[in-house]
C-alpha cells in the first residue's frame, strides 16, 4: 500500500525497497555480527515501533487503561516522535553512502533525538496549543520547535520521497509569505510572515498534524502492519502457488501468473515499484523462459504490478486519504474501486491471452504445478485473514480496528502453525519492517501536510478551484483532460498521494461543481498519477521491470503502456457513468460493469491483433472497429453502449466466418527448464531466478521455454 519506494530509481532497490515490506530483517548471524551501538539503534528502532503501535491501538481502540487519554494533536505528536524519528535512523541521507543496517552517523543520531524531542515537547504542551492558540501566538521555544520540526519533516521528505517532492513542498510551504504578492489574481492570498508560518504548519491542525497525518495514524498504520503481517507469514509464496495452481495450465500461463500474482502482492504493499521488485525476480526469469521476449515479459509485470496501489481490498496510500476528504467509510472507497479494478486486470489478461494464442503458447503440464485443494489446505489462514478483514469492513465499518484484529489473527494462527511458524526471530523481522515501512510513509504523509497547510492558510485553494471552473467553462471533458495531464506531469516528479493531496484540493472540488460524482473525481486523480509509473518518460514500474529483464527500458514502457492501456481509458468512462464506481442503483452498476467487460475484451483484442474467445487473427481495420466498439460500451449513454455492443458482437462473428484463422508458427522449448525455474521462484528464490535470467539473455525468444508451444509433444512424467 506504500508509493514510497517508487519515488526512488530503478537500480536503487538494492538498498531495500523503501516500503519496509520486503526489505532485510535482522537475521540471527546479523544480529551476531552488530557492533553494540548497531544493537543500541536496533533496539530504538523496535522499541520506538513497538511504543508507536502500541499508542495507535490505544486510540483506535479508546483503552485509556487508567484514565489516560491524548487529545489529537497529542497522539499525532506521539506518532511523529516514534516514526518520524525512525527515518534519520533506517534511511541514509545520500543513496551513495555506504553504510550498514543500523550504523547511523552521528548527525543522524541528532537528527533523531531532536525529533523525538520536540514532538515529545508539542505532546505534553498538546492542550495549551489547543486552548492558547500557539499556532497564532507561541511563546518563543515554541517558535524555535515550530522551526525545527518545519526542517526535520522536509529532510524526512527529502530521504523518503526525492528531491523533487521536497523542493516542491518546500516551494509552498513558503508560499504564504509571498502570497500578496503573486502577479495572478487567483494565486493571492493572505500573508504570513515566516515565525507565524512556522507556528501555523507545525502546531496548527491543517498542515503537518492535518488530514493526511491524521489518516495514516487513524487507519494507515494499521493496514500497513496486515500487509508486513501477511507477507511475513508466507502469504506472498502462498498466492504465487495459488496462481500457478488455476492459471499454470493455461495458454500464457506464466504470464497469467505473473499478473495475479501481482495483483495478490497489492493487497499487501500497494507499491508499484515495490512489486515489481518482489514478484518480478521470480515471474520475469519464468516468462522469458516460456518464450516471451524479455520486453513483453518486463511489460507485464510492470502493468500488473501497477494495478496493486487501486486494487482492493488493501489499496494504496491514496485510497486511505480519500476516506478523510470525502468523509466515507474505506469500504464505499473498495467498493467502488473494485469494478475499475477488475476492468484493469480483464484488459491485461486478455492481450496476455492474445499474445500467446497468437505466438502458440501452451502452458505447463499439470503434473508439474501445485495442486489447487493442496494450496488451498495449506494456505487457508490467509485467505481466513482477508476474510476476516473484508468482513469487518463491511458489516463492523471500522477501517481503523478491522486491519488490527485481522493481523493479530494471522499472527495468532502464525505462532502456533507447524508451517510457516513465528518464533522470537519472525515477530522481530514483522516489527522492523513495520517501524520501517511506518516511518517512511509518515515521512511521506507529514511532508505532503505542507502544501495541504500553504494552500489553507493563504486561501488560495478555493479560488484556484474556483478559477479551474471558470478557465473550462463548464466543459466537463476539457477538464477531465486536463486534470489527466496536470495528474500525469506532477506523478513524474511526486508520489501518488502527495500528486492525490494537492490536486484532491484543487482539481477535485473543480470535477464536482461540474456534475461529477465526488467518489469518481477522486479516483479518477488517483487513476491518473499511477500512470506515471509505466507512461514515458518517468515510468518507474517499468524501468524496474526493464532491469530485471535486461531489456530496452523505453520499449519496455512503451510495451506496459500498451498492455495497462485500460488504466488511461477507463477513468475518462466512470467518471462521466458513475455506474462503474458503483454510485448507482444495482441494476445500473450491473449492466455498466457487464457492458464494460466486453469493451475492455474489445479493446485488449485490437491491441493485441486476435480475438481469444472466436479465436482468430485481426486486420487492421477489425482491430480499429473493436477498439471504437470497446470505447462505445464504456460510455453512460444507453444507445452508443447497445451500439458498441451490436459492432463488437458482429465484429467477432464475422470473423469467427471469414476470418483468418491460420495457426501460429511452431517453436518448442523446454518443459522442464520453466518448470523448475517457476518450482524455484514459488519456493523464494528470486535472487537465483535473476541470476538465471542474466545467464540465459543470448538465448533466442522461445529457447529453454517451459510452456508448450502448438505441435511440442506432451512430456511425460
Amino acid at each position: 500500500m506504500n508509493d514510497v519506494i517508487d519515488e526512488r530509481s530503478a537500480d536503487d532497490h538494492r538498498d531495500g525497497p523503501a516500503d519496509g515490506q520486503h526489505g532485510p530483517v535482522v537475521t540471527a548471524a546479523e544480529t551476531a555480527r552488530l557492533t553494540g551501538g548497531q544493537r543500541f539503534w536496533a533496539g530504538a528502532a523496535v522499541t520506538l515501533t513497538i511504543a508507536g503501535v502500541l499508542i495507535v491501538l490505544n486510540q483506535v481502540f479508546f483503552w485509556n487503561p487508567g484514565g489516560f487519554t491524548l487529545l489529537l494533536n497529542a497522539f499525532l505528536y506521539v506518532v511523529l516522535a516514534c516514526f518520524l524519528s525512525q527515518v534519520f535512523i533506517l534511511v541514509r541521507a545520500r543513496k551513495s553512502a555506504d553504510r550498514s543496517r543500523f550504523s547511523v552517523p552521528w548527525y543522524d543520531a541528532v537528527l533523531a533525538v531532536v525529533c523525538v524531542v520536540t514532538n515529545l515537547y508539542f505532546a505534553v504542551h498538546a492542550e495549551d496549543i489547543s486552548l492558547e492558540g500557539w499556532d497564532y501566538a507561541a511563546p518563543p521555544l515554541a517558535v524555535a520547535g515550530s522551526f525545527v520540526l518545519w526542517l526535520l519533516v522536509l529532510e524526512a521528505l527529502r530521504r523518503t520521497a526525492g528531491l523533487v517532492v521536497t523542493i516542491i513542498a518546500g516551494a509552498f510551504s513558503l508560499y504564504p509569505l509571498i502570497a500578496e504578492q503573486m502577479p495572478i489574481g487567483f494565486l493571492q492570498g493572505v500573508p504570513f510572515p515566516i515565525e507565524r508560518a512556522a507556528t501555523v504548519h507545525a502546531l496548527g491542525p491543517d498542515s503537518i498534524l492535518g488530514l493526511p497525518l491524521q489518516t495514516a495514524g487513524a487507519i494507515l498504520i494499521g493496514f500497513l502492519v496486515f500487509g508486513v503481517v501477511l507477507q511475513r507469514t508466507g502469504g506472498a509464496e502462498f498466492f504465487i502457488d495459488l496462481a500457478r495452481s488455476v492459471f499454470g495450465h493455461a495458454r500464457g500461463g506464466s504470464a497469467k501468473v505473473a499478473v495475479t500474482s501481482s495483483a495478490s502482492m497489492g493487497m499487501m504493499s500497494g507499491s508499484a515499484v515495490s512489486n515489481v521488485l518482489t514478484t518480478g525476480p521470480m515471474t520475469i526469469p519464468a516468462m522469458k523462459r516460456a518464450g516471451y521476449p524479455g520486453t513483453y515479459a518486463a511489460g507485464i509485470e510492470a502493468t500488473a504490478a501497477t494495478g496493486g496501489s487501486i486494487t482492493p481490498p488493501i489499496m494504496g496510500t491514496a485510497a486511505f486519504l480519500m476516506v478523510s476528504f470525502l468523509g466515507i467509510p474505506y469500504s464505499e472507497v473498495a467498493l467502488a474501486a473494485a469494478a475499475p479494478a477488475l476492468l484493469y486486470y480483464v484488459g491485461v489478461f486478455t492481450q496476455v491471452d492474445a499474445y500467446a494464442a497468437r505466438t502458440g503458447m501452451r502452458g505447463e503440464p499439470r503434473s508439474r504445478l501445485p495442486k489447487a485443494l493442496a494450496t488451498l489446505r495449506t494456505g487457508w489462514p490467509y485467505l481466513l485473514a482477508l476474510g476476516a478483514l473484508i468482513l469487518l469492513l463491511v458489516w463492523q465499518r471500522d477501517e481503523a480496528q478491522a486491519p488490527f484484529m485481522a493481523a493479530a489473527l494471522l499472527l495468532a494462527i502464525a505462532v502456533v502453525r507447524p508451517r510457516h511458524r513465528l518464533g522470537a526471530r519472525g515477530l522481530l523481522a514483522v516489527v522492523v519492517d513495520s517501524g520501517r515501512s511506518i516511518a517512511e510513509i509518515v515521512g511521506i504523509i507529514a511532508g505532503v501536510g505542507l502544501i495541504v497547510g500553504a494552500l489553507s492558510m493563504s486561501g488560495a485553494s478555493l479560488s484556484l478551484a474556483r478559477e479551474l471552473v471558470a478557465a473550462v467553462g463548464d466543459n466537463v471533458l476539457l477538464i477531465l483532460i486536463a486534470g489527466a495531464v496536470t495528474c500525469f506531469v506532477l506523478g513524474m516528479g511526486m508520489t501518488v498521494s502527495a500528486v492525490y493531496v494537492f490536486l484532491a484540493i484543487v482539481m477535485a472540488p473543480a470535477l464536482i461543481e461540474l456534475g461529477v460524482n465526488p467518489v469518481a473525481a477522486h479516483l479518477f486523480v488517483i487513476y491518473w498519477a499511477a500512470a506515471s509509473y509505466i507512461t514515458p518518460p518517468v515510468a518507474l514500474a517499468a524501468f524496474a521491470a526493464a532491469g530485471i529483464a535486461r531489456s530496452s527500458p523505453m520499449a519496455t514502457a512503451v510495451t506496459a503502456m500498451r498492455l495497462g492501456a485500460a488504466k488511461y481509458i477507463v477513468p475518462f468512462c466512470f467518471a462521466l457513468n458513475p455506474a462503474l464506481v458503483a454510485q448507482d442503483d444495482v441494476g445500473s452498476v450491473l449492466q455498466a460493469v457487464g457492458l464494460a467487460i466486453v469493451g475492455v475484451f474489445a479493446m485488449g483484442a485490437a491491441f493485441e491483433g486476435y480475438a481469444p474467445l472466436v479465436e482468430v487473427r485481426m486486420p487492421g481495420w477489425a482491430r480499429a472497429v473493436a477498439l471504437a466498439g470497446g470505447v462505445a460500451l464504456l460510455l453512460p449513454e444507453t444507445v452508443s453502449s447497445m451500439a458498441g455492443l451490436v459492432v463488437v458482437v458482429a465484429l467477432l462473428a464475422g470473423l469467427r466466418l471469414f476470418g483468418h484463422h491460420a495457426g501460429p508458427p511452431e517453436r518448442r522449448g523446454d518443459d522442464a527448464a520453466a518448470a523448475d525455474a517457476v518450482a524455484a521462484a514459488a519456493a523464494g528464490s528470486g535472487e537465483a531466478l535473476q541470476g538465471e535470467s542474466l545467464r540465459d539473455e543470448s538465448l533466442p525468444d522461445g529457447a529453454g521455454s517451459g510452456e508448450r508451444r502448438e505441435g511440442d509433444p506432451e512430456v511425460r512424467t
